[in-house]
């Protein structure tokens, strides 16, 4: 058996391996073992986005954890972040949720949360891998009178909702402000709409009839062009994209143009550190952030400090360094004084309160950052060799950082959840970028693809 955990969770394309109703009863199996404890019933809550396959493997798993003596809590679509507030207010042992994010919807994946609301540590998934490669559980099945059970409750989403709506400062209304929505077809598609409703908002909501099939097809926080075409066409004050699972946001300004979580966090960011809440006058962000978001925290006084590829891996450093915001630029945003995971509607939330309480238009507000002409490729892999141990790759890359200088950088890495290399590149134009972005795709793509 390969390795499970990938840097979000466990994911691959649905019925196959390691996406199999199998293998999501032995994972189900697993977490129910490692999260048991002495002296009480133990709870896990599990929740899914809108893909057809989320049935298939929601059965398998519900099945895995009643047949080790724990109870599953079911909530049906719900966003992930949901889930980790779910587990942590209703004091659940742990919270599972199905979904493969911002993926197409052939595939899917498994994403498990500690009590605390946390993303399991290494050791913990590790944990899992072991205990579901040494395929000994059945000798760990309780006897028959002490099986599970598994139940749905009402007032899931109510319950989040009203969470959500907590973030939001009491004083403020969303009254008179126009808001679109691009739900992607996934699971913000009835919490987004209903949660800006109800604090006040006109609301027009896209991409919210989810079939199974549509989640993230040309929508969603990485197709966001018909978004910004709606909030111009509407006259709208602003727009907030989603991915299928909702932990990340990409905003539209009323002017149509996009903003890239590295933006939306630098608006929050001076925000913050001008209401004082910015602590250890610190932001945590990664290597995949625009060499202008880094200009502008040294412009603003604020510290930043950068990590590898992944919220988990920024959530890591938050904690280990007190910090208050975090985030990526593909829009997974932390604030960590309101939730443990990275969350696109509350990110939505703390963006309009920024523009409430200034009273200023969103495109007025990211002035506060110029972003760098960036071009991102990706190129679909066999392998995954260390690009350090490919010389013609090497090569490319060391000539194009000679060419570019001091102005601009090179990224070039694997994605943690597909069979992808990213090759990343920005520079002084979009023109330059992009022929530079090229050079270096079309290497990897001849020893790689």
């Amino acid at each position: 058996m390969g390795k499970l955990f990938g840097t979000d969770g466990i994911r691959g394309v649905a019925n196959e391996y390691p996406m199999t109703a199998n293998m999501a009863l032995e994972i189900g199996k697993a977490t129910a073992h490692i999260f048991k404890k002495e002296g009480h019933q133990p709870r896990i809550i599990v929740g899914k986005d809108t893909r057809i396959s989320g049935y298939m493997i929601e059965n398998a798993l519900v099945s895995g954890i009643c047949s080790m003596g724990v109870d599953a809590i079911l909530v049906g679509p719900m966003p992930t972040p949901g889930i980790a507030y779910l587990t942590s207010s209703m004091r659940a042992d742990a919270g599972i949720v199905i979904s493969a994010s911002h993926n197409p919807f052939q595939d899917n994946g498994i994403k498990i949360f500690s009590g605390d609301g946390y993303k399991l540590p290494d050791e913990k998934e590790r944990e899992i891998e072991e205990m579901v490669s040494a395929n000994e559980m059945h000798r760990l099945h309780p006897s028959p009178e002490r099986l599970g059970k598994a139940y749905r409750i009402d007032g899931a989403r109510d319950r989040y909702i009203v969470f959500l709506k907590s973030t939001f400062p009491k004083e403020y209304l969303l009254e008179g402000v126009k808001v679109v929505l691009d739900c992607a077809n996934g699971a913000t598609y009835r919490v987004g709409p209903d949660t800006f409703f109800e604090l006040g908002a006109t609301v027009k909501t896209i991409f919210d009839q989810p079939d199974g099939r549509n989640i993230n097809d040309n929508c969603g926080s990485q197709h966001v062009e018909t978004l910004a075409e709606e909030v111009v066409r509407t006259k709208s004050d602003v727009g907030f994209a989603f991915d299928g699972d909702g932990d990340r946001v990409i905003a539209v300004d009323e002017q149509g143009s996009v903003l890239t979580g590295d933006q939306l966090m630098a608006v929050c960011a001076r925000a913050m550190k001008e209401k004082g809440l910015l602590r250890n006058n610190l932001v945590v962000a990664t290597v995949m952030s625009n060499v202008g978001f880094g200009m502008a925290m040294r412009e603003l006084g604020i510290d930043y400090v950068t990590t590898k590829v992944g919220d988990r891996y920024v959530l890591e450093e938050m904690i280990a360094r007190d910090a208050s915001i975090g985030g990526e630029e593909s829009g997974h945003l932390i604030f960590r004084n309101h939730h443990t995971t990275g969350d696109g509607i509350l990110s939505a939330l703390q963006v309009m309160e920024v523009m409430k309480r200034e009273g200023k238009p969103l495109s007025e507000l990211a002035r506060v950052m110029k972003v760098y002409p960036q071009k991102i490729v990706n190129v679909d892999v066999k392998s995954k060799p260390e690009i350090s141990s490919i010389p013609e790759i090497v090569k490319v890359i060391e000539e194009v950082e000679l060419k570019l200088g001091e102005a601009g950088r090179v990224l070039v890495r694997y994605s943690g959840t597909q069979s992808m290399c990213r090759v990343m590149v920005e520079g002084p134009t979009d023109e330059e970028t992009a022929a530079h972005c090229k050079a270096i795709a079309d290497v990897v793509r001849s020893k790689l693809a």
